[in-house]
């Protein structure tokens, strides 16, 4: 038995557990990473970058099927080499986590493989090693959550830790989840020829909350490829090699489909379970899973902090990267740890059109009972959409009704990640929206349809 006695243990060697050890060994010297599992992260081996490889391919695809909208000489149907497509995306991922790898190893951190469970307070067993840390950060991320409604086909049931690997492209395949995941791969496998239908639950598309934005957003969708965004799904079931799914259809008649292979994209959970919580003296919830807080990222009456997808909130790779190095400089520093503003929340959707959400969600705002005036645009006539043919969607902004501040804004349509990013700063910078039109715009650009909003918006707060 090995004993490791140290400033800082930290679980986890994801985008957040990286940042963390950087972050803890600016002021601490004994700073020990604990990875359970090969190195890489969920970004760069499940997540971002294979699910862009694969996005990027579908648009390229889908781009010379449309070429002929603009009068050029271009097959309408590509041929698509399923097997080539997939060869790129796996070559590219393996790329991207063999950066990561070689970060991993610049680390100037101890390094130590194997299952953390807490054993007391500041107590860790690791195999057969023991660690003992004035503080320690959990970084263990997520994991997909497993349906009990895919009970009969699980061995058949692909996620995002299994998709990328496929040596070729499916001929058929049920996603369910229209969330951000479910939305992204499902379009990009109906653009490359896998006939896809998605299966969602409430009507939820995306991570929009707007109902405006809701509706249309089921209604661009639907048009290109099938989406019941508020399915009543009633079995699952092997079939042959692939699955068959039971559901209502649009008509309300009890139907079904088979598909060769079933991809469930509805949601990730913590990977907080079997660490032995209850050996720490922390405040549990219910469910067994820590109480935290917010601000400093500490874990409720133990000198324990949480960051990225185990805390289950804001699970982005830059959220990620943000709370690992407070979760790592807070450990470092404990007791004296710090609660430093947020940057301002931002989260992109690659689908086609992109879905972009900065600052307060509708839902968010409704909660809080805030007074808004929505600023709104749609795509349709936009110039430089109509241009592009990519004249689809809506942007709808929000601002406060007594100072004029912005408070977030939702929307989908073209090139919305540019739109969001610029949302996002002068959100943070607490611009109000006529300061936000005191700031150039360019013509033609998308960017205009953002001036249209604002506009709106600016309007109805000179009215009152």
């Amino acid at each position: 038995m090995t004993h490791h006695d140290v400033d800082v243990a930290i679980l986890g060697a994801g985008t957040a557990g990286m940042r963390a050890a950087r972050a803890a060994r600016a002021h601490a010297d004994r700073v020990l990473l604990i990875q359970d599992g090969p190195y890489g992260t969920v970004c760069a081996r499940e997540g971002c970058m294979p699910s862009k490889l694969l996005i990027a391919a579908a648009h390229a695809a889908h781009a010379a099927g449309e070429a002929w909208r603009f009068g050029a000489d271009a097959r309408r149907a590509p041929e698509v080499d399923g097997a080539a497509v997939m060869a790129r995306v796996r070559a590219e991922r393996d790329r991207f986590v063999g950066f990561v790898l070689e970060d991993v190893d610049a680390l100037p951190v101890e390094h130590l493989r194997g299952r953390a469970r807490f054993t007391g307070p500041g107590r860790l067993a690791v195999g057969e090693h023991t660690v003992s840390a004035r503080a320690v950060v959990v970084a263990t991320g997520s994991r997909p959550v497993a349906l009990p409604l895919f009970a009969a086909v699980a061995d058949r049931v692909l996620t995002t830790s299994t998709v990328f690997d496929l040596p070729t492209l499916p001929r058929s395949v049920a996603v369910f989840g229209p969330g951000v995941i479910g939305l992204e791969l499902g379009q990009a496998l109906h653009r490359l020829g896998v006939r896809t239908q998605i299966f969602g639950v409430g009507g939820a598309v995306g991570p929009l909350t707007d109902p405006a934005l809701r509706r249309l957003a089921d209604e661009v969708f639907s048009a290109e490829l099938p989406l019941l965004s508020d399915a009543k799904v009633l079995g699952v079931e092997p079939h042959g090699e692939g699955v068959r799914v039971r559901f209502v259809g649009p008509g309300g008649a009890e139907t079904s489909a088979d598909f060769d292979a079933l991809l469930s994209a509805v949601g990730r959970r913590p990977n907080l379970d079997d660490l032995g919580w209850e050996h720490t003296g922390a405040e549990l919830d219910p469910r067994g899973r820590p109480r935290f807080d917010a601000g400093t990222l500490q874990v409720r009456g133990a000198p324990i902090f949480l960051a990225g997808d185990a805390t289950g909130e804001r699970t982005l790779l830059h959220e990620a990267s943000d709370e690992g190095t407070l979760a790592g400089q807070n450990a470092a520093r404990w007791p004296q740890v710090e609660a430093p503003p947020r940057r301002s929340p931002l989260a992109v959707a690659f689908s086609d059109p992109q879905i972009g959400m900065v600052g307060e969600s509708w839902a968010e705002l409704q909660a809080a009972g805030a007074d808004v005036v929505v600023g709104r645009v749609g795509f349709v006539n936009q110039g430089r959409s109509r241009v592009m043919l990519q004249n689809r969607g809506a942007l709808h902004v929000y601002a406060d009704r007594h100072t004029g501040r912005l408070r977030g804004a939702e929307g989908l349509g073209p090139d919305l990640e540019h739109l969001a990013h610029l949302l996002a700063w002068v959100h943070q910078l607490g611009l109000t929206v006529g300061q936000i039109l005191e700031l150039p715009f360019y013509h033609p650009v998308v960017e205009e349809g953002l001036r249209t909003a604002l506009r709106d918006a600016k309007a109805q707060l000179d009215r009152g």
